[in-house]
């Protein structure tokens, strides 16, 4: 069962039984804890475990590569060939392929993506998919990776953990994202995961709540940084 991704805390709250109830039909030996686990592991992305204050905060963004044209190159050379599966060919002579790794917003990777379907929509307005919204293009490969000169390299794989938000946060049709939306978002995802977790701690399951599960995983990133400092030194 594909999980509805909601933006604000309103509505997550609203529909939280509906959607158990519609979990309970399609996984019938599945319990509630089960279903929580899979929300938590739906809106963890979306947050990070802040040292500082002991709690989550909300850190929508993606990482991606930005490829670019040396001074030297020509404009209109196809480059990063292979850069979506993380494979980089030999260049040719007098050709280098460059990119830089980039975090951008999750609205900012939402308007991206928006742009290359536009685009394909625009160039294609004669053909059969003319009658489809921005939310059939979604997950369309040969779209969302497509190049045209410098700019984000989309990493397919990477793409479809985003692919609950696009689905919620982009329009059927028009040419930006809303600003307010994504602001509602910010806002209600770490109360979201304090829901889960309110609801897992209460059956005793502490540590498939989100923020075991970040802090684990921030404590973890910290050690590593350490040993790496170590050996340097």
């Amino acid at each position: 069962m594909e999980l509805p991704f909601y933006l604000t805390f309103k509505e997550f709250e609203s529909h939280y039984y509906d959607t158990l109830e519609q979990w309970f039909e399609e996984y019938h030996n599945a319990s509630e804890i089960d279903f929580l686990k899979a929300l938590a592991d739906l809106y963890s992305p979306y947050l990070y475990y802040s040292f500082a204050d002991d709690r989550l905060l909300a850190d929508a963004s993606m990482e991606i590569k930005d490829c670019f044209f040396p001074s030297h190159e020509k404009i209109g050379i196809s480059f990063c060939p292979s850069c979506e599966n993380g494979k980089y060919p030999k260049a040719s002579k007098g050709m280098n392929h460059i990119f830089e790794w980039k975090n951008i917003t999750m609205m900012e990777y939402a308007q991206h993506i928006l742009d290359k379907i536009n685009s394909h929509i625009l160039k294609n307005s004669s053909s059969p998919d003319a009658g489809k919204t921005i939310l059939d293009f979604i997950n369309e490969r040969e779209i969302v990776t497509k190049r045209e000169g410098a700019g984000y390299c989309v990493n397919y794989s990477r793409h479809q953990a985003a692919v609950p938000f696009l689905k919620a946060y982009l329009p059927y049709y028009g040419q930006t994202v809303n600003i307010a939306i994504y602001r509602d978002f910010i806002f209600s995802v770490a109360q979201i995961a304090e829901y889960i977790d309110k609801k897992l701690r209460s059956v005793q399951a502490f540590e498939h709540t989100v923020y075991a599960k970040l802090k684990s995983e921030a404590k973890f990133k910290v050690q590593m940084s350490h040993q790496f400092l170590t050996i340097c030194n």
